[in-house]
């Protein structure tokens, strides 16, 4: 997390969410080589694989993003149910292909930018307002901009050059 001292403290923390986010990408371009065999995480606990990343780290945003918008609005979150991290779907076992990260690029790209805009539009007072036992949403924006879930499987090599999506935003 981002102490009081570092520059990025004192900008709107939405940037730090769009940059987490182009790390995610940038990793994910290298997934167009995965060999198919799910990663273990840092712990042993978990298995990843490239689809299971994009879609842990589009659940996050979503997940947290939700939970701004509440705190923002003076209410409880709503808790999510979903079993996150403790399952590989057999969606997440599928090949990773180009369909695969420009659809990320999309997704990821689109709540990235979300993200910028609802922080840079609450204000510089909401981001280090005290939420009693919830985090600021300095803290949670810091909190989703983490690549963890994509450095599980990190860099899997340089694969050819892929272009940019030419449809959508992109991540700035």
């Amino acid at each position: 997390m981002a102490s009081p001292a570092d520059p990025a403290a004192t900008g709107n923390p939405g940037d730090l969410v769009v940059a987490g986010t182009a790390r995610v990408l940038a990793l994910a371009v290298t997934w167009l080589a995965w060999d198919g065999t799910p990663r273990l995480t840092e712990d042993g606990a978990r298995l990843y694989t490239p689809n299971k990343a994009i879609r842990r780290y589009a659940d996050h945003l979503v997940d947290h993003l939700a939970e701004v918008e509440a705190l923002l609005a003076g209410e409880e979150s709503e808790p999510d149910r979903w079993h996150a991290s403790a399952v590989t779907l057999a969606s997440d076992l599928a090949p990773f292909a180009q369909a695969d990260l420009n659809e990320a690029r999309e997704r990821l790209g689109r709540l990235a930018l979300t993200w910028q805009r609802r922080l840079r539009m609450a204000g510089a007072p909401e981001w280090d307002r005290p939420r009693g036992s919830h985090w600021t949403v300095r803290q949670l924006a810091e909190h989703v901009a983490d690549p963890w879930y994509a450095e599980q499987l990190g860099d899997l090599g340089a694969g050819p050059a892929q272009p940019e999506s030419g449809a959508g935003p992109a991540v700035r």
